[in-house]
C-alpha cells in the first residue's frame, strides 16, 4: 500500500476552528453540528490550542464549571503537538499513540489544515504502525 500523506487526507477538510474566547457551549455545539470530537482553537489564524471532548469532560463537567461561561482559553489544551501536512499519516499515528490522544492538527506555517484522528487509520494503516511499535520495541538500546 502506498504511503498516504497527512495533505491528500486533509484535502478535502473545511478546518474546523474556533475563537479562544468561544465558550464551551458554544463549542459543544459547534462540535456537535460538524459530528467531530476536537476543534483546533485559533488566534486569528495561528493555531493556539486544542479543545476536546475529553476537555469538555474532564476540564468542565467533572470540575463544576459553567460550559455557558468558561471560555476554550480556559480549558484547552495549549500548544498541542502538531504535525506537517507532507508527513506520512504513520507518523501522525505514532505520534498520538506516543502522546495518548486521539486528534492531531495537521498545520504549516502555524496555520491549521485540518485535523486528523485515529478514525481516519485504515486496516493498512494500523498494521503498518504495530509493525513500526514491534521493531521500535525489539531495536537494542
Amino acid at each position: 500500500m502506498p504511503i498516504r500523506s497527512l495533505r491528500s487526507i486533509v484535502a478535502d477538510q473545511v478546518p474546523v476552528t474556533a475563537r479562544k474566547s468561544l465558550t464551551v457551549r458554544e463549542a459543544a455545539r459547534t462540535m456537535k453540528a460538524s459530528n467531530i470530537g476536537a476543534l483546533m482553537v485559533v488566534d486569528g489564524t495561528r493555531l493556539v490550542g486544542i479543545f476536546t471532548e475529553r476537555d469538555a469532560l474532564f476540564r468542565v463537567l467533572a470540575e463544576g464549571r459553567d460550559p455557558g461561561t468558561t471560555e476554550l482559553a480556559e480549558v484547552m489544551t495549549t500548544q498541542p503537538s502538531t504535525i506537517h501536512p507532507d508527513a506520512p499519516f504513520i507518523d501522525a499515528l505514532r505520534t498520538m499513540h506516543r502522546g495518548r490522544f486521539r486528534h492531531l492538527p495537521v498545520v504549516e506555517f502555524d496555520r491549521p489544515l485540518g485535523l486528523v484522528s485515529v478514525r481516519d487509520a485504515l486496516d493498512d494503516d494500523l498494521a503498518d504502525l504495530r509493525i513500526a511499535l514491534q521493531q521500535h520495541e525489539d531495536a537494542p538500546y
